[in-house]
Order: structure tokens, then C-alpha cells, then sequence
């Protein structure tokens, strides 16, 4: 009862926030939690859904080089630019925070409530994306490393 509480409550800030994602995801759980087998089904998807999402966002991000948008041209225009250089270090950060991201919400479940909860107040509150929670918990292991390597 507890859990269907909380997603009621996640689905009402989503709601008030406007956010269609955090609706959509949110319905997508409900209508699970009510299907058959759903104790075999969910814990599939929870560790296997980030994997998932990763894919679709990459395939996202290769379809405007499949539709020619994006050619070696514009490759070799992004060693060009401050910004260009900017943005694959940003990648490579996210790819390794990512990294340490995955092994730390399975090491230490709890932070997955505290991102969670970040993650829809940033949502909700500062209009930002839910696109994050992996590289959240990356940055997170770094810090709490950092802390605990400091104290």
C-alpha cells in the first residue's frame, strides 16, 4: 500500500509540475505494479532498464547522422572550437560518472530514494529533465569518496 501511496504522490507533483515524462513514467509503473507477475517483471526491468534508456537515447542521438544532418564535415568542425573540445570532455566525464553511477545505486540502494527525490524536485521545480539520475549517483560517489578520503 505504501508503495502505490508514493507513486500516487510522485504522479500528483508530476502533474502539478507538468511534466508529461514523469506522468508518462509514473503511469507506465502503476499500470505494471497491476499486471500479473509483476514481482518477476519489475526487478527485470529496474536493473536492465537503464541499459535499456541508454539505448533508445543513443539511438536518438544517432538518427541525425543517419538522415545526413551530421557528416565528418561537422566531426572535424567540432575539433575546431573551444566548445567542441568542451563537449567531449563533458562526454567522456559523463560516460566514467555514469560508470561509478550503475555501481553505486547497486551498492548502496538508499541513494536511489535521495536521487529520486532530486530528481523530481529538479523536475518539477526548476523544469529540468529526469535524464540524469545515473550520472547523479556517479557524481555522488565521487563526493562521498572525496569526503570520505578527506575526514
Amino acid at each position: 500500500m505504501e508503495s502505490w501511496l508514493f507513486l500516487a504522490l510522485v504522479l500528483a507533483i508530476a502533474i502539478v509540475g507538468k511534466n508529461t515524462s514523469l506522468i508518462i513514467a509514473t503511469g507506465v509503473v502503476m499500470v505494471l505494479k497491476l499486471l500479473p507477475f509483476t514481482t518477476k517483471w519489475l526487478p527485470v526491468i529496474q536493473s536492465k532498464g537503464i541499459n535499456w534508456g541508454v539505448t533508445v537515447i543513443s539511438v536518438a542521438i544517432l538518427i541525425p547522422i543517419a538522415t545526413g544532418q551530421i557528416g565528418f564535415k561537422d566531426l572535424f568542425q567540432t575539433f575546431k572550437t573551444p566548445a567542441g573540445w568542451i563537449a567531449i570532455a563533458a562526454g567522456i566525464a559523463v560516460a566514467i560518472l555514469s560508470r561509478y553511477g550503475v555501481d553505486q545505486l547497486a551498492a548502496v540502494p538508499q541513494v536511489t530514494v535521495a536521487l529520486v527525490l532530486g530528481t523530481i524536485i529538479g523536475v518539477v521545480a526548476f523544469k529540468g529533465i529526469a535524464a540524469g539520475p545515473v550520472i547523479a549517483s556517479g557524481m555522488t560517489f565521487v563526493i562521498v569518496s572525496l569526503f570520505n578520503l578527506h575526514f
